[in-house]
């Protein structure tokens, strides 16, 4: 491809996106057409693939860097949910033809800052020009000890339910970026955006859990979504307390101003915060290791014997939710 300067895609990969696989031998300097990986003895491979596309998964005119790292980020959360640590990523860009040398740059930058400090290095991958919109899919590849993975299949009945960080802060980050979310202050708006458009893969929480808790699922779709997989996976049902799922400051200031958003905010994605089941035995172990990583962890229910979720808004009541969670090719 050709665009703006930046030539094909050669020397796009050469220019931009060599550089970053440096520190991976098994890159090959991105000259061929796959890479060599070592798997740590005893450990097996996780794969995990994403793919964003311009005004869907993220708007237009987010910032190029910001762009990268949240394809890098919602990958790592996926690594994170299964306790494996990053081997390295392929990333695949169909680029629009009139993309510029200063968006690469920019975008270039946001993947190298987060291939650092995640330890995740770019290994491969593939560019195409195209008249579409942008459109970005990268595979993450991970190790984890051989029989000691995550899934969404382990829950128990008895079981208690966590969550990392806070919710809901993903969905309103992305409506005040869309201009839909009006009446919080410029610091509430700046952290619910930030939010949204970086989210913190719990990477070393998740390996950490091992050993710890019987399933986990990154929240993505939504927390009840999300939810509702690993009920499903595991054959098994959940009641959620509604009120005891945590809420950031900003988070609550919106709740503030449209009590009928906490539905919103429980079936919002974009959090990519870790949920997990585990005994309740296990509590004061996994509370120690959040102090140990300075991650908040919180209690939000349990699994139930048998199918379904029950939702307790604190009122006796079931709460209403008429939008479980994101989906894919929904209609109507």
């Amino acid at each position: 491809m050709a665009a703006n300067g930046i030539g094909d895609e050669f020397d796009l990969i050469a220019k931009y996106l060599a550089p970053l696989a440096a520190g991976a031998p098994g890159a090959l300097g991105l000259t061929d057409d796959a890479a060599i990986l070592d798997v740590p003895a005893g450990q097996r491979v996780v794969a995990a693939v994403d793919t964003m596309v311009a005004g869907i998964h993220f708007l237009g005119d987010d910032p190029p860097g910001d762009i990268a790292r949240k394809i890098i980020r919602v990958n790592l959360s996926d690594l994170a949910a299964m306790g494996a640590r990053p081997l390295g990523l392929l990333l695949a860009l169909v680029l629009p033809r009139d993309v510029t040398g200063d968006w690469m740059e920019r975008f270039a930058a946001g993947l190298k800052a987060d291939s650092e400090e995640f330890h995740a290095p770019l290994i491969g991958g593939d560019t195409v020009g195209s008249d579409g919109p942008l459109t970005l899919s990268l595979t993450a590849l991970g190790a984890v000890p051989a029989g000691q993975v995550l899934t969404r299949g382990g829950a128990l009945t008895g079981d208690a339910i966590y969550v990392t960080g806070t919710i809901g802060d993903g969905a309103l980050g992305l409506g005040i970026a869309k201009g839909a979310l009006k009446g919080l202050d410029q610091a509430q708006e700046n952290y619910l955006v930030e939010r949204y458009r970086r989210p913190r893969p719990r990477l070393e929480f998740g390996v950490r859990l091992l050993g710890h808790a019987h399933a986990a699922i990154d929240v993505s779709d939504g927390l009840i979504a999300d939810l509702g997989h690993i009920c499903t996976c595991s054959g098994v049902g959940a009641r959620l307390v509604a009120q005891a799922v945590p809420l950031s400051n900003a988070a609550q200031a919106a709740l503030r101003l449209d009590q009928g958003k906490l539905a919103d905010l429980l079936t919002g994605g974009d959090d990519y915060e870790l949920l997990f089941t585990a005994p309740p035995e296990n509590d004061a172990a996994l509370r120690a290791i959040a102090s140990d990583l300075a991650v908040d962890v919180t209690r939000i229910g349990s699994i139930t014997d048998g199918g379904g979720l029950e939702v307790d808004d604190g009122d006796g009541l079931g709460l209403k939710l008429e939008n479980g969670g994101y989906r894919h090719f929904r209609r109507g």
